[in-house]
């Protein structure tokens, strides 16, 4: 992990624009609360969440690329959710204020259910990985952040807490400790440019739609056999449809399937990332997200059949599909309980670059 170093903010200005000393710097001794960040606060978590974007960058430079204006991708993102009446879903940011200086940040959201899901348990909360302590923070300030933010999760009304992890010791043995399992597995790969579209994958048509429904709704199941998160909405197929109908009319995304329309073996949807994995400070252009994708040969859950040799190709097209827009790297999402999946995105060149936990 990238060691960073925080510098103290020593100064602050008050309304007159006079400079003034911190309340830090007058009471070093101050003792650490856990508070709603403010719109006050964002200078300082600009600097703070640069240096967790530099962490995950380290990690894996092209897959968390920075973005060439970061600070300011992350100041307009925290000014948007710290002053917008208008939100498209609740996010909740929680500071660690040490006298006046910030710390530590802890940022979630309470996550929409997607309308193939029942949702019986309500909209779940998610603790997102731009969440981040200073490395000379006061010890015991993930476990404080993560305390307040479940009980502000909880408190908004929801009854299962998610929380991503990419880097960071701390965070990761403190979501364990606090009892979260792994649920998903975000798995990706970088060498995107040695591969060329089987043979036997080709593009979707509308004529497919009905097959990739029909496979959808098995991968649906085996999901609902690892875990019951994945509850099946009584109108999925029906919404599931329309969705597949109106992605063939958009021109970001890869859809592509293998055998005959009467008789589809799988299908894969190459499509770009989105914002809910890439906090602001990464440049997510060079990067596309496999989430729909299903070959029967990953129906057995601990065995890969016939080799995974559909499976693999439906892969590899979905690569192809991205080098070709000019991207370098791919994600795809895995249940972290399908142990034949995981073995054949292993075998295919792919490392586990974030996780998803559960509680509870």
């Amino acid at each position: 992990m990238k060691i960073s170093c925080f510098v103290k903010t020593a100064w602050l200005v008050d309304t007159d624009n006079e400079a003034r000393t911190s309340p830090y710097e007058e009471n070093p001794n101050m003792p650490q609360i856990i508070r709603t960040a403010t719109p006050d606060d964002i200078a300082q978590l600009v600097d703070l969440l640069m240096l967790d974007a530099e962490e995950r960058h380290a990690e894996d430079g092209i897959l968390w690329k920075m973005a060439e204006d970061a600070p300011a991708q992350i100041e307009k993102a925290l000014t948007f959710a710290l002053t917008a009446e208008q939100q498209p879903f609740r996010q909740i940011w929680q500071v660690a204020d040490e006298g006046g200086r910030i710390d530590g940040v802890i940022h979630s959201m309470i996550l929409p259910v997607p309308p193939i899901y029942a949702g019986s348990s309500g909209e779940p909360g998610l603790i997102l990985p731009d969440s981040f302590a200073a490395p000379d923070a006061p010890d015991g300030t993930v476990n404080a952040l993560l305390v307040a933010a479940e009980k502000a999760l909880q408190e908004a009304g929801t009854r299962i807490v998610l929380s991503s992890y990419v880097s960071g010791e701390d965070w990761r043995k403190s979501f364990e400790d606090a009892g979260f399992k792994p649920l998903t597995l975000y798995l990706s790969r970088t060498v995107l440019g040695d591969q060329r579209t089987p043979s036997i994958v080709r593009q979707a048509t509308e004529e497919d739609v009905p097959g990739i429904v029909m496979r959808s709704a098995e991968n649906r199941r085996v999901l609902f056999d690892i875990d019951a998160f994945w509850e099946i909405h009584p109108e999925a197929d029906p919404r599931f449809s329309a969705w597949m109908t109106r992605s063939l009319t958009l021109r970001d995304r890869d859809m592509m399937v293998m055998g005959a329309s009467k008789e589809l073996e799988g299908y894969i949807i190459a499509q770009p990332a989105s914002r809910l994995h890439f906090p602001p400070a990464h440049d997510i252009t060079g990067t596309g997200v496999i989430d729909d994708y299903y070959h029967p040969e990953l129906a057995d859950l601990a065995r890969l059949r016939d080799g995974g040799e559909g499976a693999t190709a439906l892969l590899r097209a979905a690569e192809a599909a991205f080098a070709n827009r000019g991207m370098g790297a791919a994600f795809v999402v895995c249940p972290a309980g399908w142990q034949s999946k995981i073995e054949m995105l292993v075998e295919s060149g792919y490392e586990t670059a974030m996780i998803w936990s559960i509680k509870r």
